[in-house]
């Protein structure tokens, strides 16, 4: 008889619900292994998609922040324009020099009245 041999040639036998009752357990094992299995995979692929969502997700906020970055640099050079516009103008504009007052309306409405 081999050391590691499975079988029982000393004349040892096991009972017949023994060998039942492992090769249960063994297919037990082999389905909650593949079901493992399956669930690592979805587990995997969930992660891979996230990341793939990030990833494009990422780069549109990118091109979105490039073109408001554009946006700004323009709106500040229309800014100097109109600042500089309006400094030229100035010293020929008559009504610089004059106080215009303008006060708002009061407003006709009984509830406003105290």
């Amino acid at each position: 008889m081999q050391p590691d041999s499975d079988s029982n040639e000393a004349g040892y036998s096991s009972s017949p619900g023994s060998n039942r009752q492992d090769s249960s357990d063994d297919m037990k094992k082999v389905q909650r292994r593949e079901k493992n299995r399956i669930a690592a995979q979805k587990s995997r692929q969930r992660q891979t998609q996230k990341a793939d969502t990030l990833h494009v997700e990422s780069e549109n906020l990118e091109r979105v922040n490039a073109a408001l970055r554009r946006e700004i640099r323009l709106l500040r050079e229309e800014i100097k324009y109109l600042t500089y516009v309006l400094s030229s103008h100035q010293p020929a504009c008559h009504l610089a020099s004059q106080k215009i007052a303008i006060t708002p309306p009061r407003p006709s409405s009984p509830r406003f009245q105290q």
